[in-house]
């Protein structure tokens, strides 16, 4: 890995604190499928819309969601395709881990297994 600079160090310990939440984590899952206004964000989650509220301020200051205003309504969707990469590389990661030694699926691509895949 390169060298990386303090500044940018800070930066991504405060990305992953925000995405390290599990309230974020659903509201981002939530709306990666494509935007939402709160309403739905909040019943999709089972939480009150103020709650939600809450918690997309945090995750649009961090630069992880954007929004929109339609008359009385805010949509949200998530800033940019890395948002949705990061998450789907860290499920991938978790499902990996939780294979165990000697998984052969697809997913784990760092196999070693003694049979070739077809």
């Amino acid at each position: 890995m390169k060298h990386i600079s303090p500044e940018l160090m800070a930066k991504a310990a405060s990305f992953f604190k925000v995405v390290g939440d599990e309230t974020r984590m659903k509201i981002l899952c939530c709306i990666a499928g494509g935007e939402l206004c709160v309403n739905d964000i909040a019943a999709a989650v089972d939480m009150t819309k103020s709650a939600v509220s809450h918690q997309l301020k945090l995750l649009k200051d961090e630069g992880l969601v954007k929004s929109r205003r339609d008359g009385k309504n805010m949509f949200y969707s998530l800033d940019d395709q890395h948002v949705v990469d990061i998450i789907d590389i860290a499920f991938t990661h978790i499902e990996h881990k939780s294979h165990g030694d000697g998984c052969c699926c697809e997913a784990c691509s760092s196999c070693h297994c003694e049979h070739d895949h077809e």
